[in-house]
Order: C-alpha cells, then structure tokens, then sequence
C-alpha cells in the first residue's frame, strides 16, 4: 500500500467514525432538547469533505512518496482533533446544534478560542495535499472550506452568542 492511500484509507475510515459518533450525539441533543440551525449546510460540508480526498486519490500519483514533515504535522493535527471532540463529549456533533438552556463549553481548546475544530480541519485540507505535493487541492479546497465556514459561522456564531454571555 503507497502512502498516499494509507494516508487516505486513514482520513476516510476517521471520517466516518466522526460521523457515525456525531449522528448519535446528534440524535441525544434533539431529543433533550437541542435546537438544530441551518440542518441543510451538513451535507455541503460533509460533500466537500468527500471531494476533498476524492481529488486526492483522482490527482495525486500514487506512488509519490510524501513530505514526512508535512504528513507529521497532520498527524499532530489529529492529537488536536481528538482533544477538541474529547473537550465537548456528547455536545461534539457535525451539525450546528444549540441548548439554550446550557453553557457553553470552556474547557480543553475552548479555552483559548471559540471553534478549535473548524481551524483544525483549515490546517488538515490545506496541508493533506501538500504533503504530497498537490498545492492545488490545497489552495482550491481551503478556498472552498473558508466559504462554508463563512456561511457557516454566520448561522452558529449567532445561535451560539446568548450562551456566551
């Protein structure tokens, strides 16, 4: 197996076990009581990530051996990640799910900044692809994740405020 798809096979398999963890945390916040903002942004989210590595494994050569710094870097960036979805527990989810009733969750990386993941996953599509040289998926696919962000942030930030306070 090349690294490349290792390196794939390994985003893909974590993906989805985020997701199938959201969708149960999902399901627990609607029915206590969780109100859901925005539910159509998902599935943009979830097809760019999916386009993300499938322009990975359509355009990278596959026998291209990676940048072994760069691909440590991401590995770092999952130690990150599993911290950031290890800080909210049962209130980590894909989707924009707000508990007005609740604080909001100061511990682990919230902390120091607001949306620890949505940066993460910024450093991760920018630099999966340039491990291995595809500068291109990088810049055009960080390009697409800061629009759905945006739009994203637009929705949640909002829904989010009266619990800051």
């Amino acid at each position: 197996m090349t690294w490349l798809y290792g390196s794939l096979l390994f985003v893909a398999a974590q993906r989805m076990a985020e997701l199938l963890y959201a969708r149960a945390n999902t399901r627990r916040a609607l029915a206590s009581g969780g109100i859901e903002i925005a539910a159509r942004q998902h599935g943009w989210i979830v097809a760019l990530h999916t386009a993300w590595l499938v322009a990975m494994l359509a355009f990278v050569p596959h026998a291209r051996e990676p940048n072994f710094i760069l691909l440590g870097l991401y590995a770092v960036l999952q130690l990150a990640r599993i911290w950031t979805i290890r800080s909210l527990g049962p209130y980590w989810t894909t989707r924009v799910i707000t508990f007005p009733d609740r604080p909001l969750v100061r511990r682990g990386p919230y902390r120091f900044m607001r949306h620890p993941n949505y940066a993460i996953v910024a450093c991760e599509i920018a630099l999966l692809p340039l491990a291995f040289g595809a500068w291109q998926i990088a810049a055009v696919f960080t390009a697409l994740n800061a629009i759905a962000l945006f739009v994203r942030l637009r929705v949640e930030n909002p829904a989010l405020e009266a619990r800051r306070r």
